[in-house]
């Protein structure tokens, strides 16, 4: 591995791209360390490190590498952009026109990028607009401790000032995250997230360390990480690939087809989708109870639906639902139908099963199947860190979003990076 990355940086194109990634991912950071106006620095700094936060304040929180807590420029991070796309990505489903689009190619595509542009502008704005509400009125929604007086100047030009900054600063992490896709290697949005949770990992880790029985408790955590690291290649590796035949057909005096391939089902199908979907979801009852701030309603939101000391009920629903939504994604971005009738137009089909309907009813069969497990390992993922803080009173970096981001983009760059160095000949990372 270690000679791959030594070739890599002998080739002039490739060196130019990898250096120029790490450029884009130093100005992100920065970017994630300067603050906002209108915030007093100091009452900041100082509740950083009392802060518990929880649900998808924590999750967001993740994804900008600490910048929501440092009230950065970048405090929104790429979260707007990945919440737009997937809006859009179920739009399809109940819009025709873009459906349409999605089938004009390039074009088409481009139409769809561009739309997903604006929806981040319009997302960031209400995030950015809700975090000042939230940081103003009930900052201890977001750090867990009152923080009187973080915002000294509460006029609106200075909150206008503050929402037209965290919009800039998604839309500028929007432009560099392209800009790394274009220029750099791998896909830029998702080396930005990758980047954030890399920086939070020795946090974390320090955390462990200054617990009670810390010197015990750090080596296990990174033993089973390790484990853990393993594990999620092996599951997000696999696949079940269906076979497909092409029959043989004449045009003119070429003679087509007949060839052979295969559909490639994944266990993991949705990816990290379903535990954003879920830990949304259950960060609504705390929004609601800021709202309404009824004392009955928010000491019952705050014992069941906090997640903070593992209840039994939260860890259930939480599970239950990274299910549901594993299943629900996975239902939206793999139509069987239209992959059947794709093959039947083409002249592919599976062998032993009749093309058209029983297709697409094979297809539909082994995916719910092969669902099952890919949505069971997901949620254990994802209450993982639950349980281990519940039980062990530290936090666990290893589990959840965390562990599925970082090892899926490292993957998917390697294997590009991988793909540049077989085409000078050169030996890649993964070998096969």
């Amino acid at each position: 591995m270690l000679r791959a990355f030594t070739n890599a940086f002998k080739i002039p194109d490739l060196r130019g791209k990898i250096l120029f990634t790490l450029l884009i991912v130093a100005v992100y950071r920065f970017g994630s360390y300067v603050p906002i106006p209108g915030i007093d620095y100091q009452v900041l700094q100082g509740a950083r490190e009392q802060a518990e936060i929880g649900g998808a304040a924590a999750l967001i929180n993740l994804f900008s590498g600490g910048a929501l807590t440092q009230l950065a420029v970048f405090a929104l991070g790429i979260m707007p952009y990945i919440t737009s796309s997937i809006i859009m990505q179920l739009l399809r489903v109940v819009i025709p026109k873009l459906e349409e689009w999605q089938k004009e190619g390039e074009s088409g595509t481009k139409k769809i990028t561009q739309w997903t542009r604006y929806l981040t502008v319009m997302l960031a704005v209400l995030q950015s607009t809700t975090l000042l509400v939230l940081v103003g009125n009930a900052p201890e929604q977001l750090f867990g401790i009152p923080l009187p007086g973080l915002i000294p100047d509460d006029s609106i030009l200075i909150t206008l000032l503050q929402i037209l900054t965290l919009t800039a600063g998604t839309a500028f992490i929007m432009w560099l995250g392209e800009l790394v896709t274009q220029r750099g290697i791998g896909n830029g949005m998702s080396l930005m997230i990758f980047a954030s949770i890399i920086s939070q990992l020795p946090f974390q880790g320090n955390q462990i360390l200054q617990s009670d029985r810390g010197e015990f408790l750090f080596p296990i955590a990174m033993a089973v990480g390790l484990l853990l690291i393993v594990g999620v290649v092996f599951v997000e590796q696999g696949q079940r690939r269906i076979p497909v035949q092409y029959a043989k057909r004449q045009v003119g005096r070429r003679m087509y087809g007949g060839t052979s391939t295969y559909i490639p089902l994944k266990v993991n199908q949705s990816g990290v989708i379903p535990i954003i979907f879920a830990s949304s979801l259950l960060y609504l009852p705390a929004m609601a109870s800021t709202m309404v701030g009824n004392a009955g309603f928010t000491a019952f939101v705050d014992r069941y639906f906090t997640g903070v000391d593992a209840n039994p009920v939260y860890v259930s629903i939480y599970f239950l639902l990274v299910v549901f939504f594993a299943y629900f994604y996975t239902a939206i971005t793999f139509n069987p139908v239209n992959v059947a009738d794709n093959m039947k137009k083409y002249g592919g089909f599976i062998p032993g099963i009749r093309p058209g309907r029983p297709t697409a009813e094979y297809l539909d069969k082994v995916l719910t199947r092969i669902t099952l497990p890919g949505s069971l390992y997901l949620a254990t993922l994802a209450i993982l860190p639950l349980i281990v803080l519940g039980v062990a009173g530290v936090p666990f970096p290893f589990g959840g979003a965390t562990l599925l981001i970082v090892v899926g983009v490292a993957l998917e760059t390697m294997k590009q990076l991988e793909s540049q160095l077989m085409q000078r000949h050169y030996e890649g990372f993964l070998k096969t």
